[in-house]
């Protein structure tokens, strides 16, 4: 039986990534154009054409913007699942302000949607070692499940050392859905999603979905936001770092993200195995850190 792949879209515009908070603060949102409601469309389109659904995590602040979105993501047979409200990183908020984010983002989907949210994604996969509280907060606030956990070193976030595949935090939790890696040189190689998408060539990402998926028999979680399809989008006065890994490849990856989708099965994360009787990996592969409860 072939392997599904989940496909995710974060719902955020081009102005409210965390690489840019400190050139365009929260304050100042409302004075961009929006451009997020086009450019999600366009990906809804293309998913129609290509026949596959997907999760959407989306910010509280668009849903509040453009209900109209959320409820057209979620008539055309979507996942809705949440963002969070303002795109904060998880270490900078205190477990106070991730509860009141979390849970006033959840009913303002839920709202919209008529359904339960049952999932979420932290800005930027902030939830670290040193955010492992999250954890208990989410399952507090009546989420199933999180997709917030890199498990590779990055200057801003990533979680090394923790299960690779879908699995129950802590062996009682919402269940922890990692983006993916490919094992490979004696080290973990992000694929298939964000800046990988578009940076890679696309050659190498269909050869290590096919071998995520054969080799090792587990899913790849595809992920994009609808920026990083926005070729006409203003360009921000930004360092030469953050402008490559904002702006190289956005020409590409709406046809790399086409070819993707034809050619390997994709589903919302919703509908992977492990919330459907399937395998769950042993509680004990959750590093010991990561045991703490949210006042740690």
């Amino acid at each position: 039986m072939a392997v599904v792949n989940a496909l995710s879209v974060d719902v955020e515009d081009y102005f409210q990534v965390s690489a840019f908070e400190d050139h365009i603060p929260y304050a100042a949102w409302d004075r961009y154009e929006l451009r997020v409601e086009d450019n999600t469309r366009r990906i809804l389109d293309l998913f129609d054409e290509a026949g596959v659904k997907a999760t959407f995590f989306t910010l509280g602040w668009i849903a509040e913007h453009c209900p109209g979105l959320i409820k057209e993501i979620h008539r055309r047979g979507h996942e809705v699942a949440s963002h969070g409200h303002r795109h904060r990183l998880v270490y900078h908020m205190t477990p106070e302000e991730f509860r009141d984010d979390v849970g006033r983002t959840r009913r303002t989907l839920e709202d919209l949607t008529g359904e339960p949210v049952l999932g979420f994604r932290a800005a930027s996969f902030s939830i670290v070692p040193s955010t492992f509280w999250a954890m208990d907060v989410l399952a507090e606030e009546g989420y199933r499940y999180d997709s917030s956990m890199y498990p590779i070193r990055h200057d801003r976030y990533g979680t090394p050392g923790i299960t690779l595949t879908p699995h129950r935090w802590r062996g009682d939790g919402v269940i922890e859905v990692p983006m993916s890696v490919l094992p490979l040189l004696g080290g973990n190689v992000p694929i298939g999603g964000g800046g990988y998408l578009r940076h890679f060539p696309a050659g190498f990402t269909h050869w290590a979905v096919r071998r995520l998926n054969e080799r090792f028999g587990r899913p790849v979680i595809t992920y994009l936001h609808p920026w990083e399809i926005d070729e006409g989008q203003p360009v921000q006065p930004v360092g030469p770092v953050t402008r490559l890994r904002h702006y190289g490849g956005i020409g590409r990856l709406y046809g790399t993200l086409d070819r993707l989708i034809r050619a390997f099965p994709f589903a919302p994360m919703r509908d992977l195995p492990i919330f459907h009787g399937g395998r769950e990996e042993p509680a004990e592969a959750v590093p010991a850190g990561a045991r703490g409860g949210a006042g740690e």
